[in-house]
């Protein structure tokens, strides 16, 4: 019998590592092709490159397997650091926010992520909800610090900054995201997302810069 060494322990834990990234890449094209009800282990066994007995080593079914890939989305989109320092301009920081914010949002797979989500969120709720908190809510209450930090000086005259920060963020969306979504349009230019940004500042500074008394 042949000891296992932390070498030998080390590669096959790489290894393991290295076939859930297959399945899981494989399962990502499969769901967002043909939606959570389309999809089959069979196909997402076959798109990986793995027999389906791999493929149900790794995860128990479908519903695993899609809970994985979503939790996933949410640690990856989690990641993405917007520039809230509360030193920086309001007007800039704002612009700054919409604009890289709309090209994630409307990032080739971020439609398909935001679909598949939102039809199975009815019968799977906590993994809408887990994917609404780590993802959007969280954009939305670093944003509302950033608003918070202006109001005390004097900048801004905000009530609720939890909404005003939703505001915000659905007029940058506005005429983009759900064309794109529902695949009316493709994804914005550059040019158009910046002008409709544009418009969403102006429009967010008209209702809550503070008025010189």
């Amino acid at each position: 019998m042949v000891a296992a060494t932390s070498d030998t322990l080390k590669l096959a834990g790489e290894e393991d590592s290295s076939k859930r990234r297959q399945i899981l890449d494989g399962a990502r094209k499969v769901f967002m092709d043909l939606g959570f009800d389309g999809a089959s282990m069979g196909e997402i066994a076959r798109s990986a490159g793995v027999s389906k007995g791999t493929l149900y080593v790794y995860f128990a079914d479908k519903n695993s397997l899609f809970e994985a890939i979503v939790e996933e989305e949410s640690l990856e989109q989690g990641k993405l650091a917007f520039n809230f320092d509360p030193a920086r301009d309001v007007e800039t920081t704002l612009r700054e926010f919409g604009r890289a914010y709309v090209q994630v949002l409307c990032r080739p797979s971020g439609g398909s992520a935001v679909r598949t989500v939102m039809a199975i969120a009815e019968r799977m709720p906590e993994v809408g909800r887990r994917f609404y908190e780590n993802v959007l809510q969280k954009t939305i209450s670093g944003l509302a610090d950033y608003l918070a930090a202006h109001v005390k000086p004097g900048d801004l005259a905000i009530d609720d900054c939890q909404l005003a920060a939703s505001q915000f963020i659905e007029t940058c969306k506005a005429s983009l995201f759900l064309p794109f979504v529902f695949q009316v349009a493709p994804a914005p230019s550059a040019e158009r997302a910046e002008q409709v940004v544009d418009s969403a500042t102006r429009m967010f500074m008209a209702a809550y810069r503070a008025k010189a008394e």
